[in-house]
């Protein structure tokens, strides 16, 4: 088995609260989770800045970088290393009309300034990564902010960061919509396209969350084999979707295995992963989950992408070349529904 590696985020064992109803879980220390997270099978950790360094708003620069020595020792003890870190621009006062794209200067510098510390940790972590979830930039009210302008405040940020740190790579998350309306950067396409305008195109690339690409009404599959084609394709996070609903984050699989299925085949016959990269999951426990088996859909989700790595390798590219010359593609579906059915 040539084996992915695998990466997950400590908000993935969550309290359960949703937009509805209150906590249903007590909250588990870090170090708790990081040592589960190396029994199930993960190899590397995704951070926001304040997973890292909790009191980050409050803190100077080099109180900062000391803090995440802390978290940089407990990844050692337990044999991780840490994928990226992403500045959590969503949960501040500072962002409630975005960050980067805020009508506020104020809050823009504010922004930044959380981007630059984002990076500081990376590099006391030993990552290179940088992961922007745009969550808030983008509109409630379309006339609230002009999308030229908006966009083009998106790549001087960007510029900003590069310039900042000549090593980091920038890794855009594109979503379509929640908890904003419409986003300014909704789809791999425009992470493309604004990675194109920025001073150093080299370092700005993708990760595709499959959950988003079907909130976009896209195939996620076809959204990681676009940014392939670019070779811009730097992160993933698995996880499933039913329908253009609420971002469900639900375990990987569980509600379109076909379409799990073409994700695990694009990514094993394009070599994700020969680079360094790891499978990230961004998947959340059911909210009727008890606390003692609050782990479940992170293991569930990494067994149905070993399961599924397997069927690619049994996959026949002989038949399948065979069907494409007939232009038997009935034959060509069946064929696939059989391997995912009978194995």
């Amino acid at each position: 088995m040539a084996g992915f590696k695998f990466s997950v985020g400590p908000w993935n064992v969550h309290e359960g609260a949703d937009a509805f109803g209150p906590e249903v879980r007590s909250p588990i220390p870090l170090e708790e989770k990081l040592e589960k997270f190396s029994k199930i099978g993960f190899s590397a950790v995704q951070f926001h800045d304040d997973d890292a360094v909790p009191d980050i708003n409050r803190l100077g620069d080099e109180e900062i970088k000391e803090s995440a020595a802390q978290i940089k020792k407990m990844l050692e003890k337990y044999g991780m290393s840490a994928e990226f870190v992403a500045p959590r621009l969503w949960m501040d006062p500072h962002t409630i009309d975005g960050g980067f794209t805020s009508n506020s200067k104020e809050d823009r510098e504010f922004a930044l300034w959380r981007a630059y510390r984002t990076i500081d940790i990376a590099n006391v972590l030993g990552c290179d990564k940088i992961v922007l979830w745009l969550a808030r930039e983008g509109t409630l009210c379309f006339e609230a902010k002009d999308p030229v302008e908006s966009a083009n405040r998106l790549k001087e940020a960007i510029n900003s960061m590069l310039d900042y740190d000549s090593n980091i790579k920038i890794l855009i998350e594109p979503k379509p919509n929640e908890p904003i309306d419409r986003s300014f950067c909704p789809t791999m396409g425009h992470v493309m396209g604004i990675a194109s305008a920025t001073m150093d195109p080299s370092r700005v690339g993708g990760l595709l969350e499959s959950a988003h690409a079907v909130l976009a009404g896209l195939d996620p599959a076809y959204e990681m084999a676009f940014a392939l084609s670019f070779g811009k394709l730097w992160g993933v996070h698995l996880n499933d979707q039913n329908g253009l609903r609420y971002d469900q984050d639900k375990a990987f699989g569980s509600e379109n295995l076909r379409q799990a299925f073409n994700q695990i085949k694009v990514l094993v016959e394009n070599g994700y992963g020969k680079s360094g990269e790891y499978i990230g999951l961004d998947v959340k426990a059911m909210r009727t989950q008890k606390q003692e088996d609050c782990y479940r859909h992170l293991s569930n989700s990494i067994e149905v992408a070993r399961m599924l790595e397997e069927k690619v390798k049994k996959f026949d590219y002989d038949f399948q070349k065979e069907c494409i010359e007939e232009r038997n593609y009935e034959k060509l579906e069946m064929y696939v529904m059989e391997l995912l059915l009978k194995g």
